[in-house]
């Protein structure tokens, strides 16, 4: 399965979960009113009212108890990091160790084209085992055990971020959190239960005293359904999963050795990937590297520990894991002792391409490589890594420099131009904020290598999203008024523009955010052919080659319609566009790439700046693009 397949296969998902959770709550249900009518109903000969009243309370509850969960999960990953006892990881981090598991986290983001998410350490936890939660790669958060950072090598390390990576891009981390949510509202009859018989009415003289306590065992019962229900729900949402995520592990690095390590440390050591909180464990099982509870057959959340270590390593046999459990008893591993010995340093970096470099892609190879990176593609965001500038790469990991940062990637090289756009700074963020985009911009940015721009935002963006939100919302404000500061902005400065704006509003927001789409194409033609109109009037100063390669594109995504090109007065034509194409379902949003790439790519070749703009619109509609396109 492509992305948008995988996207697809998730809101289908999302939809069967609907389903298991009405029934389990009409299990739930069934089963109350029947306790119920046994206990109490048949002898008051009133149990038509009192069903009535028991079935509209129970489905309170219930509902309630998942809204409320599901509110307490709005700020998205960060929450159940926290949950978790998660200590952040410092952008600027001096420690070795947390800098090795900040580059890893680094190079795989770039390599995904997202935004670098927040990291986590759960530094009471010695089993080996990592999450990603979240609903939007915006405000994901990946967090790593304390026993995965000592105990796994470099490449280890990476296959396992790598695997999580893959529940970032794939739909499954939205879906996940919302499972917890969910989940939540159908044990909460058992939460109920339990608290009444451990601090309810005791004494003979308390009359109701009896009736509450059959009340709470008969909830507390009644909850070990909701949790059957849970548990069957959970194992059936994540075992496949996880073999898709172990799949994509292996396709975003170079080879298979350094998942397979990682699963063999967890079957040879002893802690293996088992978390000393059972009760947060649980909530959370559904969404962990590995087996974080014991639970096996029915109700098991990953497939079996053997059979994903073979299906990496098919030489691999399980009296093997014996032989790994009796050395690492007597002899522990030691990640960054590994690392020294077989020299698992940074990658060898790949050499980017030249600015004016031109080659030949085809929409179905786009559409390919939307959210699957590859080896080519790690080996890129090394080099990536490597050419950034590293006063850049400290003013992106600076509170106090990251808002000049970012504006000045969206300052034009027209001085005049350039000026306005210094003013609309000024007047909103004040004249040192201004000045330092302005020089920053004269001084390194304007000379900036094309691949470099969307990464240094990326890794600019955990740094930004930690400032209070006025000083957020007035930085949205500011970027809308550079990008909008004249009609001769150019288009990938506009949609840079853009791409910030939509990243920081949902890392804001992330529930609100958090939706699958369902539109069609039909529901979309006016803005599908503004946005084709645009695309091809910035990458043709001929009005005729304009008009052909808009007809390329639109001839892929409305092949039986017939829309006109009609010229666009500059990029502001787009601002009614987004909202729209982004609510597209999965599979047609796959056919809109496929269309804005035939736009840009119409005379057979596509150039470094064309190619990180069809990267930044694809950012803005939510379909991420590896840092290189593969050429045909």
């Amino acid at each position: 399965m492509n992305f948008f397949e995988h996207q697809a296969a998730a809101r289908r998902t999302s939809t069967r979960l609907v389903v298991l959770f009405a029934l389990a709550v009409l299990g739930i249900v069934l089963a109350v009113d029947f306790a119920v009518y046994v206990l109490f109903g048949g002898a008051s000969g009133q149990g038509g009212a009192l069903l009535a009243f028991t079935t509209v309370a129970t489905l309170g509850i219930i509902g309630l108890g998942s809204l409320y969960r599901i509110a307490s999960l709005r700020g998205g990953g960060e929450p159940v990091a926290l949950q978790l006892g998660g200590v952040p990881v410092p952008e600027d981090t001096a420690d070795f160790n947390l800098r090795r598991l900040r580059n890893v986290v680094e190079e795989i983001a770039i390599a995904s084209g997202v935004p670098v998410p927040k990291v986590y350490v759960l530094e009471h936890e010695a089993a080996i085992n990592a999450f990603a939660a979240g609903y939007t790669p915006s405000d994901a958060v990946v967090a790593v055990t304390r026993g995965a950072l000592d105990r796994l090598n470099r490449d280890e390390l990476q296959g396992v971020i790598a695997h999580e990576f893959s529940h970032i891009l794939n739909g499954d981390m939205r879906l996940n959190v919302r499972l917890i949510g969910v989940l939540f509202g159908i044990l909460m009859l058992g939460i109920i239960g339990r608290k009444v018989l451990q601090f309810g009415p005791r004494g003979r003289n308390n009359k109701g005293a009896g009736a509450i306590m059959v009340a709470a065992l008969v909830a507390l019962v009644v909850g070990y359904i909701g949790l059957f229900f849970g548990r069957m729900i959970k194992a059936g949402v994540s075992r496949t999963r996880e073999s898709l995520a172990d799949a994509s592990a292996v396709q975003f690095t170079r080879q298979t050795q350094g998942l397979a390590g990682a699963l063999k440390k967890i079957g040879g050591l002893g802690e293996g990937s088992k978390l000393n909180d059972r009760g947060d464990a649980e909530e959370v099982s559904h969404m962990l590297f590995g087996d974080g509870i014991g639970f096996s057959g029915l109700f098991a959340t990953h497939p079996p520990l053997l059979k994903r270590i073979q299906l990496l390593d098919p030489q691999f046999r399980a009296d093997q894991l014996g032989e790994l459990q009796r050395r690492w008893l007597a002899s522990p591993p030691d990640g960054l002792e590994e690392d020294a010995r077989l020299g698992l340093t940074a990658g060898t970096a790949a050499a980017l391409p030249g600015a004016a470099s031109q080659f030949s892609v085809t929409p179905p190879m786009v559409v390919a490589q939307v959210a699957t990176p590859a080896a080519d593609d790690y080996r890129r965001a090394d080099a990536i890594v490597a050419r950034i500038p590293d006063e850049l790469r400290a003013l992106a990991a600076r509170r106090d420099a990251v808002m000049p940062l970012l504006l000045g990637l969206l300052l034009a090289d027209d001085p005049a131009l350039a000026r306005i756009q210094g003013t609309e700074i000024s007047a909103r963020l004040g004249a040192a904020a201004a000045e330092a985009a302005t020089a920053l911009h004269a001084r390194q940015l304007a000379g900036l290598h094309p691949m470099l721009r969307l990464p240094l935002a990326a890794l600019a963006f955990p740094v930004l999203r930690l400032r209070p939100r006025p000083e957020l919302d007035t930085f949205l404000d500011t970027v809308h008024a550079v990008v909008n500061a004249d009609g001769e902005v150019s288009l990938f400065e506009y949609c840079l523009g853009r791409l910030l704006q939509v990243q920081v509003r949902e890392s804001l927001d992330p529930g609100r955010n958090a939706t699958f789409g369902r539109r069609k194409l039909s529901a979309v033609r006016s803005e599908v052919s503004t946005l084709l109109c645009v695309v091809a009037q910035a990458g043709n100063g001929n009005p005729a080659d304009a008009q052909r390669a808009y007809l390329a594109g639109i001839q892929r995504v409305l092949p039986s319609d017939h829309l006109p090109y009609l010229a666009r007065e500059g990029v502001r034509a787009l601002d009614a566009v987004w909202e729209p194409l982004d609510a597209l379902d999965p599979l047609a949003r796959q056919a809109l790439v496929e269309g804005i790439t035939a736009t840009i790519s119409h005379d057979g070749r596509v150039n470094v700046a064309e190619s990180e703009l069809l990267r930044t619109i694809c950012g803005v509609l939510h379909c991420p693009l590896p840092p290189m396109l593969e050429h045909s």
